[in-house]
């Protein structure tokens, strides 16, 4: 179903304010030194719900910490939101790891050891021939 133009201007706001709080707004360290990407922000089309999807650099330990604090820091955020859009109902925020990097890198590595397979078979057909 296509988004009405409404929502996706409030998904483009959200992502952007979302992004200064990230920087400016939080002030745990452990978020401060972590490579936080927001990678998608879907809102629902009567505004009421919000899925922020995060790519977070680290192993899994360590995104399921800043996950924590994300969580933790959910009514400051959905405070500063509202202050910042100046909206009357500010949507509840559902953080959401985006799987979407970590798949890729594991599709490129499945890919190069396809093409290493393949070099090591051709050398094996050329050497018996």
């Amino acid at each position: 179903m296509p988004q009405s133009f409404r929502v996706k201007k409030m998904s483009s706001l959200i992502r952007k304010e979302m992004s200064d709080l990230l920087m400016r707004g939080i002030q745990d360290q452990r978020v401060h030194k972590t490579l936080i990407t927001i990678t998608e922000v879907e809102v629902s089309g009567d505004l009421q719900h919000c899925k922020i999807f995060l790519s977070i650099y680290g192993d899994q330990n360590h995104k399921d910490s800043v996950l924590q604090i994300l969580e933790s820091a959910k009514g400051f955020l959905k405070g500063e939101l509202a202050r910042r859009l100046q909206m009357r109902r500010t949507p509840e925020i559902l953080f959401k790891l985006d799987k979407g990097m970590e798949k890729g890198t594991s599709v490129l590595n499945l890919l190069d050891k396809l093409k290493e397979e393949r070099k090591a078979k051709n050398t094996l057909n050329d050497s018996m021939e």
